[in-house]
């Protein structure tokens, strides 16, 4: 199935409602019961993610007939629902709230986010900020852009390559095992700057609009990197996993680095992970 700029719009409609509907009504107003955790306590969950979530799916259904949708809500609570991804036609994937831990604490860094999947490929991404009333667009071949709430499409490209030590990017080495996690941890003083802002969606925001260099991931369940990868990939920007295969959206492991083109992974990937 082909996807065109009028279904980046549409499903950008689709996430703007569900933010306005689900999302801010309840930002800064969570009551104690609004708020559970998932795996942990570093994983929350609340009644703004799974509205969102029923909202955005059921409106991708009624738009994309026989779609398969795989959630980050329906899939942690059953993990076989990623085998939609294998193969479908069409799959979106959703992440309601990305950033839940800052919504849910009043921080203002929080994203909605989807991409489409097509026979295993992500063809269309889009991260929409809540607190913005923007949306930032990929299409597969066709560039990455910011949609503003007026219509106005701005493109987005990723930051001028830079020798390694003047590099500044985002890191997140929480769910890495040792002894890779340590490794990467010391080695981190080899780049000019390190940040995490507990929020996939403004992480690749960043990166994709050139406001810094590389983004660092362990875990890559497709909620969280399959519309953020498009965007950096569609802004110009080149990213490989760990052992320096292309990203695949139905494997959640072997770690991924953005860079702003191959010259810079390989600088990265040495100085951090080698």
């Amino acid at each position: 199935m082909t996807l065109c700029h009028a279904d980046a719009r549409r499903i950008a409609a689709i996430l703007r409602q569900a933010a306005a509907a689900e999302i801010m009504p309840r930002w800064r107003r969570l009551a104690a019961g609004d708020v559970r955790s998932k795996t942990g306590p570093l994983d929350p969950v609340t009644d703004a993610d799974e509205g969102a979530e029923r909202l955005i799916a059921a409106a991708l259904a009624a738009a994309y007939p026989g779609c398969a949708i795989v959630g980050e809500e329906e899939a942690s609570a059953d993990p076989s629902i990623l085998r939609r991804l294998k193969g479908a036609d069409l799959a979106f994937v959703i992440d309601p709230v990305d950033g839940t831990a800052n919504f849910a604490a009043g921080l203002p860094l929080f994203g909605c986010m989807a991409a489409a999947v097509v026979h295993g490929e992500v063809v269309l991404s889009v991260i929409h900020d809540p607190l913005g009333d923007d949306s930032a667009i990929a299409l597969r071949g066709e560039g990455a852009w910011t949609l503003a709430a007026d219509g106005r499409e701005t493109a987005l490209g990723v930051a001028a390559p830079v020798p390694l030590a003047e590099m500044s990017g985002c890191a997140s080495w929480r769910y890495l095992d040792n002894p890779l996690r340590t490794r990467i941890h010391h080695r981190l003083d080899r780049v000019a700057a390190s940040m995490q802002y507990r929020c996939a969606a403004h992480e690749y925001r960043l990166v994709a609009g050139g406001h810094c260099h590389y983004l660092l991931y362990g875990r890559l369940h497709p909620w969280d990197h399959a519309p953020g990868w498009l965007l950096h990939r569609e802004a110009g920007g080149y990213s490989a996993r760990f052992d320096a295969s292309a990203y695949d959206p139905t494997d959640s492991g072997g770690g991924l680095i953005c860079a702003p083109d191959e010259a810079s992974w390989h600088a990265l990937h040495t100085a951090l992970i080698a």
